[in-house]
């Protein structure tokens, strides 16, 4: 049997189109920080570098917004960009441009081994969002063990990332920590991918209707830590 036969109706096709849709828009999220990147690279000069990412973000907002994309969505990316560029202005140093996402990788970094032991594979979580089908993956062992096997496939790429970036930014290299920063979006998405195409495969033509303990619904906590 299709392992897509778990999930919601048009589950596997939404997984498919969210995605996709994630790989296009990282050419758009990730557009401040390469502009910030190269003309700082270029000029070595802070305040012009700042002033071409928040420009940047600005107009990456507005796209969002023409594009019918959420609000609540462009809002954050648009507050994190101004967050990003308080705190490199305010400190005089470019490094701290990037010490949101530093923030970010090392959150997930703690985090998913603590969501793995509890039996909240981060992938499966967002597989449920993206489908509708919400926890109910849960209730098969055999799905939480292949979900569990797909987000250590992700972890790996954010621990590389992580391992990467935090040497970067402790020696102030602020060119080299924004290049690898260009790539992060990318990296989630492909983890993302790659955990989704082993999950498919752990699986397998297994269905499993057996309910496990149903345990808390923390849906709506998730649901906010993912947005």
């Amino acid at each position: 049997m299709d392992p897509a036969a778990d999930l919601a109706p048009g589950g596997t096709d939404a997984v498919r189109t969210a995605v996709r849709k994630r790989l296009r828009s990282t050419v758009i999220d990730v557009t401040p920080i390469f502009g910030f990147t190269l003309t700082f690279a270029l000029t070595h000069r802070l305040g012009v570098a700042l002033t071409l990412a928040l420009t940047t973000g600005a107009g990456v907002f507005l796209l969002r917004l023409v594009r019918r994309e959420p609000v609540r969505q462009a809002l954050f990316f648009l507050g994190v960009v101004c967050v990003q560029g308080l705190l490199a202005g305010r400190t005089g140093d470019a490094t701290n441009f990037f010490l949101p996402h530093l923030v970010t990788h090392a959150v997930m970094a703690v985090v998913t081994p603590v969501l793995l032991l509890l039996g909240w594979p981060p992938l499966g979580v967002l597989v449920g969002l993206v489908t509708g089908e919400r926890t109910t993956w849960r209730r098969c062992a055999v799905r939480r063990r292949a979900f569990t096997k797909g987000s250590l496939v992700m972890y790996t790429g954010n621990l590389l990332t992580l391992s990467v970036q935090l040497p970067l930014f402790l020696t102030g290299q602020a060119v080299a920590l924004g290049t690898v920063d260009v790539f992060g979006p990318l990296v989630f998405a492909l983890g993302a991918l790659l955990g989704w195409r082993v999950y498919r495969r752990s699986v397998g033509t297994h269905r499993c209707d057996a309910p496990v303990g149903p345990g808390p619904d923390l849906t709506p906590t998730l649901e906010r830590t993912v947005r």
